[in-house]
């Protein structure tokens, strides 16, 4: 009884000292953060260029921020580039409850390699992975080249330039938003 009292009490700690903002960045802001995030993402990952330059677009979320005290969430928002301009903006969010406890934040690309996942994206303004799509999430050899890998799958996710420990990444239970952020 006892623990049950207690777990609310650390959750709002969390809540309260949290370095998670959910406030909405501005078009320009979203940009450069995702620009950054892509040269980060072409030095870490081999062939990381030429993988996005053959997708058909991709979502590029640069700064990811998931925190978890038994209860656990994520938000992150980012644009979608379709032949490398932007095309929209999104947010990831996901809520979670279970054995966890931890903070990370980290990068996130999600790339399209087919035109109809790609049109499933962009089709709803908000969709939530276990119901339309499933994403998998990149596992490669360091030294391989990312353009060369079969995936296996028309959406892949690449987390990267991470920081802090949550333990695991999943995309279950991951919602995607459009968003329209303000102009300045």
């Amino acid at each position: 009884m006892k623990l049950l009292k207690t777990i609310p009490l650390l959750l709002a700690m969390l809540l309260a000292f949290s370095t998670l903002t959910l406030a909405e960045d501005t078009a320009e802001e979203i940009d450069n953060d995702s620009n950054e995030a892509l040269m980060v993402f072409y030095k870490e990952v081999n062939g990381g260029k030429k993988f996005l330059d053959n997708a058909k677009g991709y979502v590029v979320f640069p700064d990811v921020k998931e925190a978890g005290f038994f209860v656990g969430g994520k938000y992150g928002e980012g644009a979608l580039r379709v032949n490398g301009e932007t095309s929209g903006y999104y947010s990831i969010t996901s809520a979670s409850m279970g054995f966890q406890m931890g903070a990370q934040q980290y990068s996130l690309i999600i790339a399209f390699t087919t035109d109809q996942a790609l049109k499933i994206f962009m089709r709803d303004d908000d969709w939530e992975t276990e119901l339309d799509l499933n994403i998998a999430l990149a596992e490669y050899n360091a030294e391989e080249e990312a353009d060369d890998v079969d995936f296996g799958s028309n959406m892949v996710g690449f987390v990267f330039d991470s920081e802090g420990m949550m333990g695991n990444f999943s995309f279950e239970g991951t919602r995607f938003e459009r968003i329209t952020p303000d102009i300045d």
